[in-house]
C-alpha cells in the first residue's frame, strides 16, 4: 500500500513539473521578438524627374534647289561641318550659259539702237515714239538676261548657315528642281541643341509649385539646370536649361512641351539623337523611408508601424522615387509620431507583438564593418 502512495505521488510530480516546463516552454515562445524602427522625421532631398527626348540643332535647313538642271558636281560629304557661304552643290549650266550668251548678244543689239537713235531724235530727224520703243526693248532683253544670269547664280548652292552637312540622297547626274520631294540635303546649326519633351499636368504644376520665383517666366529663369542622359546610358558631360514650356496643355493628351537647351561645343550632340532628360526638383522638410522598409500589396505601397500597444500595422502610403533606388519621399500615410519597421519587412504579419528597438535613419546607410 505504502509502496501505490509513493508512486502516485511520483507520478503527481512528474506531471506538475512536465506542466510547469510547457507553461514556460510557452511563455517564452510567446515572448514579443526585437525588430529595429525609425521614428519618422523630416529632412530635405532631391528628386530627379526623367522624360524621353528628341534632340534638334538650333536650326535645322533643307537645302532645296531654286531651279531646275542636273547635280553636275557635290563640294561636301555627309557629317561634315561647313561655314555659312561655302559652296555645296553645282547643277548643270551649260544650256543656260548658251541662253545667257545669247540674251547678251540681243542686249548689245538692243543698246546699238537706242545710241543710234539718240542724236537723230535730238535734232528731230525721227520722233521719240521710237527712240522709247528701242529703249523699252533694251529693258526688255536686259531683264532677259539678268533673268539667266540668276538661273546661273543659284545652280551654285551655299550653305546658309554654319552647321553639319547631313544625308545625300541624291548623286551627281541626278535632275532636280524645286519641286523634287527630297532635299538636298540638310544643314543642321548644333552649335547648341535643343532638347524637346512633354510632361502631365500634375508634373508641371508640382516643378513650378516648388521653383523659386513669383512670375512664370520668373520661375522658369530661375529653375536649376538639368542633366541629359545619352541614348548608350552615359551622362553627357554639360549641363542645360529649361527655356520655354508650352502656353497650353495638348487638347489630346494633358500635356505640356517643354524645351531645354545643352551647349554643343564638341558637336557630340546631332540632330536627330534622343536620351532622357532628368530634372532635379528640391524638397524640404519631407518623410524619407527606404525602399526597403515598404511592400507592396495589391497595387498599394505598404509601410509596417508599431501602434500604440507595440503591435505591427499596416498602413498605405504616397510615395515618390528618390534617385539612387535606395528612399522614396512619402507625400502621405505617414506623421512625424510614427515609427516604421526597417527589419523583418515582408515576414512580419499585421498584428504581430514585437520589441521595437529605435535605431537612426542614417544608421542605415552607415557600412558594417
Amino acid at each position: 500500500m505504502k509502496k501505490k502512495i509513493y508512486f502516485i505521488s511520483a507520478l503527481i510530480l512528474a506531471i506538475s513539473l512536465i506542466s510547469c516546463n510547457k507553461k514556460q516552454d510557452e511563455k517564452k515562445g510567446n515572448a514579443p521578438m526585437p525588430y529595429k524602427v525609425v521614428q519618422v522625421s523630416k529632412s530635405n532631398t532631391t528628386l530627379l524627374a526623367e522624360y524621353p527626348t528628341k534632340l534638334e540643332g538650333i536650326t535645322d535647313i533643307d537645302i532645296r534647289p531654286k531651279v531646275d538642271g542636273y547635280i553636275e558636281k557635290i563640294y561636301v560629304d555627309e557629317g561634315q561641318e561647313v561655314k555659312k557661304g561655302q559652296l555645296l552643290f553645282k547643277l548643270e549650266t551649260q544650256t543656260a550659259t548658251q541662253d545667257a550668251g545669247a540674251a547678251k548678244a540681243r542686249v548689245d543689239m538692243a543698246q546699238v539702237e537706242v545710241n543710234r537713235l539718240m542724236p537723230l531724235v535730238e535734232r528731230k530727224i525721227i520722233s521719240d515714239v521710237q527712240l522709247e520703243t528701242a529703249k523699252a526693248n533694251l529693258a526688255s532683253a536686259k531683264s532677259t538676261y539678268q533673268s539667266i544670269i540668276a538661273r546661273i547664280n543659284y545652280a551654285t548652292i551655299k550653305s546658309p548657315v554654319n552647321g553639319i552637312v547631313g544625308t545625300l540622297p541624291l548623286r551627281i547626274g541626278s535632275y532636280v528642281s524645286s519641286q523634287t520631294a527630297e532635299p538636298l540635303t540638310r544643314i543642321s546649326d548644333i552649335s547648341k541643341v535643343y532638347a524637346y519633351f512633354s510632361i502631365n499636368e500634375k508634373e508641371q504644376l508640382d516643378i513650378m509649385m516648388n521653383a523659386e520665383g513669383k512670375t512664370f517666366q520668373d520661375k522658369i529663369g530661375k529653375m536649376p539646370a538639368v542633366n541629359l542622359v545619352l541614348s548608350n546610358g552615359l551622362a553627357y558631360q554639360e549641363s542645360g536649361k529649361i527655356e520655354t514650356f508650352s502656353g497650353q496643355a495638348n487638347s489630346q493628351t494633358g500635356s505640356f512641351n517643354v524645351r531645354a537647351s545643352f551647349p554643343n561645343p564638341a558637336r557630340l550632340l546631332r540632330s536627330g539623337g534622343s536620351g532622357v532628360i532628368q530634372i532635379p526638383t528640391n524638397l524640404k522638410d519631407v518623410i524619407l523611408i527606404p525602399q526597403n522598409a515598404t511592400v507592396e500589396l495589391q497595387d498599394k505601397r505598404i509601410a509596417l508601424i508599431v501602434d500604440n500597444e507595440s503591435k505591427v500595422k499596416f498602413v498605405p502610403i504616397e510615395v515618390r522615387a528618390v534617385p539612387g533606388g535606395k528612399y522614396f519621399v512619402v507625400d502621405k500615410g505617414l506623421n512625424t509620431n510614427d515609427k516604421f519597421l526597417v527589419e523583418g519587412v515582408g515576414i512580419i504579419t499585421e498584428g504581430t507583438p514585437i520589441k521595437p528597438q529605435v535605431i537612426d535613419l542614417k544608421q542605415l546607410d552607415t557600412p558594417k564593418k
